[in-house]
């Protein structure tokens, strides 16, 4: 194992799963079952193993904390904001995927629940996921 001078940053990746209803857009989201920001509402995701593709790591956490599992992810934007977390210096790549219809979802792992909403009404959100929401629906309404 390599040994660094400099602090590096985490690397996480984020889910955005959604359906395109009649007039509006829901997304899947994920209440935090752990600090920071237990209780509030999260794109499903987390940490990136040493031994996996982006898309794989975003699928298996997808998976992990929703019960969904999907074939293919397409990469949507990096998110790098220096205070994006309050934990450390943590940078997300984003991965978006488009179903059909809402599938039963179940929190799991380290989400304590797992629920469909509008993006017309979310709830509390952590992180800067309110904002990666209205930059990627932004285009589509």
């Amino acid at each position: 194992m390599y040994n660094y001078k400099y602090p590096r940053p985490a690397l996480t990746v984020d889910a955005l799963v959604f359906v395109k209803e009649t007039s509006t857009f829901s997304v899947l989201l994920i209440q935090r079952g752990i600090e920071p920001f237990k209780g509030k509402w999260a794109l499903p995701g987390g940490f990136v193993n040493m031994d996996e593709l982006l898309e794989t790591a975003c699928k298996r956490e997808l998976e992990e904390e929703t019960g969904l599992q999907v074939e293919q992810m397409i990469q949507f934007k990096t998110f790098d904001a220096i205070d994006r977390d309050p934990r450390h210096r943590t940078i997300s790549v984003v991965f978006s995927t488009q179903l059909s219809e809402k599938v039963n979802v179940s929190g799991g792992d380290d989400a304590a629940h797992a629920k469909w909403f509008s993006i017309s009404d979310l709830p509390e959100m952590a992180f800067d996921h309110r904002e990666i929401l209205e930059e990627f629906f932004s285009s589509r309404s």
